[in-house]
């Protein structure tokens, strides 16, 4: 058998004096401020990052295509399809997240900052 409810609540404080009202009926729990957007974090490590590897990987594929055309001379013609490799698996991430900055900067539908990594900053 369960006790009666009483107007006490477990404090020993009663509720009396508490007031009460209706919510709107065109009111569903949710207010505009929730929904508002903030306004976007930068991640300028990362953008800087990215442009460092853009860089690097340029300036590697431009001496690897040099070296493969001959118009660098070099003792071991070998070494150069790696030179070019290397350039090219440093230069693709860091275009592709460059892409991404400016796109996001310009304010493109779809692009945003939060698509770039930003290292736990």
């Amino acid at each position: 058998m369960m006790p009666a409810r009483s107007n006490v609540l477990g404090g020993g404080v009663s509720n009396n004096k508490v007031k009460y009202s209706r919510l709107a009926a065109d009111d569903d729990g949710y207010i505009d401020l929730q929904f508002k957007k903030s306004p976007p974090k930068v991640p300028y490590k990362a953008i800087a990052l990215a442009t460092f590897l853009f860089l690097i990987g340029s300036l590697l594929i431009i001496i690897g295509a040099l070296l493969l055309a001959g118009s660098i001379k070099v003792e071991h013609p070998d070494r150069t399809i790696p030179v070019l490799i290397i350039g090219i698996l440093v230069f693709l991430p860091g275009f592709y997240h460059l892409r991404i900055a400016y796109y996001a900067s310009k304010g493109y539908r779809g692009y945003s900052y939060d698509d770039i990594p930003d290292f736990g900053d």
